[in-house]
């Protein structure tokens, strides 16, 4: 089956530009998406693998993928190389890095599950011995847009009334004393998990996916990200080994655990407003299968006292019955 017999299964404007790059008599494969409205497919011919992306304007915008890639893979990362694009139909032809993903592969193979996280470890010390890309920084403003997510999304569908001017005070206060400390900064992948780590040939060959959004900020965002995982679980025991790997490994200072506990309670917060936002706006139920895992680690965060001012915010305007389900439960 080639291209041509598919072109129904492809977007618009697909199959003439799979022919300008060579790869006309692909049999192509679609690939189950996530949370955006990216797609995805792969491409066989013999001898040869690629992968398509279609990130359709106006909604999409393949321009930050592409830019991150190249600078990533410039440097050393293992970011898919770029074989061919039209940025203005949202087309973008890369390198496939398999079938083998980071979670199905410790799910299946325990026994490996810390070599795997220490090798994923050890690619965000490559990444950050780099001098930051030319990204934009992590600010506070950033920080407190997706923080409210939170407020947004999941208080109003649970019918909390909630102190927001109260919210945005408690998470100045808890990441005002960080920005300090991310200058100069690191690049921030902001979607770092297993879920996004291909396992190309060896435990230790990890190419990196979904990067468009990267920034430059604080050294402990992806280390959280991918140790305090949305959507596999991630036994306390290993996430202490692997925090303590990196602290040791990179020198980081006395602030460093704080600081994690700091990024991680608002990157769980703000996951759980954007599986609510996943359900209640885009007609996808299944992430709330998620929330009590996210929010089982906000509980952990929020108990650090550096989070004290979070934590006090919380105790007066989330019930304890709501905390108690793990955040309550949903009709989807």
């Amino acid at each position: 089956m080639d291209v041509t017999l598919t072109a129904s299964a492809l977007p618009e404007g697909a199959h003439p530009f799979l022919s300008a790059a060579g790869w006309d008599t692909a049999v192509v494969e679609p690939i189950p998406g996530d949370a955006s409205a990216r797609r995805y497919f792969r491409l066989r011919r013999p001898g040869a693998t690629a992968m398509l992306m279609h990130a359709p304007p106006p909604g999409e915008d393949p321009e930050p993928f592409l830019r991150a890639a190249r600078w990533l893979d410039g440097n050393g990362m293992r970011a898919p190389q770029i074989y061919a694009e039209d940025t203005a139909k949202g087309f973008v032809l890369l390198q496939d890095f398999g079938e083998v993903r980071m979670r199905e592969y410790v799910d299946a193979w325990p026994q490996d599950e810390r070599e795997v996280y220490t090798h994923a470890v050890e690619a965000l010390l490559q990444l950050h011995r780099l001098p930051p890309g030319p990204f934009t920084a992590y600010s506070l403003a950033e920080y407190q847009r997706e923080a409210r997510l939170f407020v947004e999304w999941y208080c109003p569908v649970q019918g909390l009334g909630v102190d927001l001017a109260g919210w945005t005070q408690a998470w100045e206060q808890v990441l005002g004393q960080l920005l300090a400390r991310q200058r100069p900064g690191v690049t921030v992948l902001r979607d770092y998990h297993a879920e996004n780590i291909m396992l190309d040939g060896g435990l230790d060959k990890q190419g990196l996916l979904d990067f468009q959004d990267a920034l430059v900020g604080h050294a402990a965002y992806d280390l959280v990200s991918l140790l305090q995982d949305a959507r596999r679980d991630v036994d306390p025991a290993l996430e202490r080994a692997m925090l303590e790997h990196y602290i040791a490994a990179s020198g980081a200072d006395t602030h460093f655990a704080e600081d994690y506990a700091r990024l991680g309670a608002q990157r769980n917060a703000k996951i759980v407003g954007i599986f609510v936002r996943l359900w209640q706006r885009d007609g996808k139920p299944r992430y709330l299968d998620y929330i009590p895992r996210v929010w089982a680690l906000l509980e952990r965060d929020l108990a650090h006292p550096a989070l004290a001012p979070v934590a006090r915010w919380f105790d007066a305007n989330v019930p304890a019955d709501l905390r108690e389900k793990l955040g309550g439960t949903f009709n989807a």
